[in-house]
């Protein structure tokens, strides 16, 4: 009996041992299950702590070549839509929304944001910080043969045991410190396109 007992554990401690991942493996998988849903779009929370100001959090829809950014200081309320084209710009203050042709076709800070979770597993040391029973918490320290000048020199990102999905990205970008929250696969067009039936009332300035 006492051996079978003995058996049976060495079994389940071998079997968990087989289903044990490095942060590595994780990350890579993160990343995969991600570029499986890059023309589903992402929604997410941006969260930046401002000097004086304090953390100011931007809630960030993607989609192909549409963006809505929407972000609320004090009791005033900006939304931006963006096709690539052209930009919408609603103020809440003003009740006004201001249309104007796109400057640049460079990428939004959102896209920008969103590149950070690419490459972490070839261009950083990883290490498994804690666990949960819902998440992997890594942290990443940048290796010396990362040339890539932008690359923040550490990354602590949460990884959903449930499906692989990032919950969270905290990093230090150009000085500042930031964190990507509140991820979510799938946008739909209605949540990145403009509708001025939304704000009825709103002053209309066409600049283009």
């Amino acid at each position: 009996m006492k051996r079978s007992i003995s058996l049976w554990l060495t079994s389940l401690c071998l079997s968990a041992f087989a289903l044990a991942q490095t942060p590595q493996e994780i990350v890579s998988r993160m990343e995969s299950e991600l570029d499986k849903h890059e023309d589903d779009g992402v929604g997410m929370v941006v969260d930046v702590k401002v000097p004086v100001i304090g953390v100011l959090s931007t809630k960030t829809y993607l989609l192909g070549d549409k963006t809505r950014a929407e972000v609320k200081m004090k009791d005033v309320a900006v939304v931006n839509w963006s096709d690539g084209q052209t930009v919408w710009t609603y103020n809440s203050q003003k009740n006004e929304v201001t249309i104007e042709k796109q400057k640049s076709k460079d990428k939004s800070e959102s896209e920008n944001d969103m590149e950070l979770f690419d490459g972490i597993a070839e261009g950083y040391d990883l290490s498994l910080d804690k666990e949960t029973d819902k998440a992997w918490f890594i942290h990443c320290k940048k290796q010396k043969a990362n040339k890539d000048k932008d690359a923040p020199k550490a990354i602590d990102i949460v990884v959903s045991k449930a499906d692989y999905h990032p919950l969270s990205l905290s990093a230090k970008v150009a000085g500042v410190n930031m964190t990507i929250r509140d991820i979510s696969l799938g946008v739909t067009e209605k949540q990145v396109t403009f509708d001025a039936a939304e704000f009825p009332g709103a002053t209309i300035v066409d600049k283009r």
